[in-house]
């Protein structure tokens, strides 16, 4: 065991202990899964990630780090608010980019680009592996397994970009705050609630705030169903639907996380044919972690 540099950031948020937190191991070397997987286990987070250096593929293609991205019960390819603050963390620590402005992750679904705007940074969203409405089953099973009726669910869609997400649109944000989820009935699904937070009728609006969705993000934890704070990989797929469908904006800001006492900001920003979602991340704790 090795005394290794270590930040615990708090993502989507300008201010700590509002967004979603995650454990940034920023010397992975010699780590095999299985002691990168007990670790993740142990932080009782959403997510912990373990950066290494570049394959030398990657590296030929322009990557800066590499990293795995690791969740109580496996391992991901891709997810958005561990993207975002193992960059800030990499950064934090003395990380020089290839490019000024412009880090490139290497991560299970390749590489991933990251654009740093002053003391936000953004990802470009990954391509969609499966898109396309869900099977009508689904979505009634979703509904059940919300609470609401079958017809408050006004748009739905696979957001899967790696974690597979349902998504589900509802007609306004006080819906999606209502919810009250059974835990049951969603076993084993990942599921993506939106609703507008502008005037009614009117989606894309934004409200007094400049806000215009309410997100919420379920998934199966390590104690059943969880919620997540903030989730850059549901936002990324969202946004790349509701935009896709016209039904939002080509730039506009998302909430998550109020029913859990988080006030996460995700800014979404879709420039030529690649979707930015980003937002602001804060280092809360930094030293170093004995593995």
């Amino acid at each position: 065991m090795h005394q290794r540099p270590f930040q615990q950031v708090d993502v989507f948020t300008a201010t700590a202990y509002r967004g979603n937190p995650l454990a940034v191991v920023l010397d992975g070397t010699g780590l095999s899964t299985e002691e990168m997987q007990q670790f993740t286990r142990w932080t009782n987070l959403s997510e912990a990630t373990f950066v290494l250096p570049p394959t030398p593929e990657g590296r030929a293609a322009g990557a800066d780090y590499r990293v795995r991205i690791f969740y109580p019960a496996g391992e991901l390819p891709f997810a958005g608010h561990p993207t975002l603050g193992t960059c800030h963390a990499w950064l934090k620590a003395g990380g020089q980019p290839q490019v000024a402005g412009r880090i490139v992750q290497e991560c299970g679904v390749g590489l991933v680009t990251i654009r740093q705007q002053g003391e936000q940074l953004a990802f470009a969203a990954p391509p969609l592996r499966r898109s396309g409405p869900l099977d009508e089953a689904d979505v009634a099973l979703i509904a059940r397994g919300l609470g609401v009726a079958r017809e408050d669910i006004v748009q739905h869609a696979w957001c899967d970009n790696g974690p597979g997400w349902r998504a589900v649109l509802l007609a306004s944000s006080a819906q999606v705050l209502a919810l009250k989820p059974d835990a049951a009935i969603l076993a084993g699904l990942d599921v993506g609630v939106a609703g507008p937070r502008g005037k009614v009728g009117v989606l894309g609006s934004s409200d007094a705030d400049g806000i215009a969705f309410e997100v919420r993000a379920f998934f199966p934890g390590n104690n059943g169903l969880a919620e997540d704070p903030v989730t850059g990989s549901l936002n990324a797929a969202l946004a790349q639907w509701l935009i896709g469908a016209g039904l939002a904006p080509a730039q506009y800001v998302a909430s998550q996380g109020t029913c859990l006492g988080r006030a996460g900001r995700v800014h979404v920003q879709q420039e030529g044919d690649t979707i930015w979602v980003g937002g602001h991340s804060v280092t809360c704790m930094a030293g170093e972690v004995l593995l």
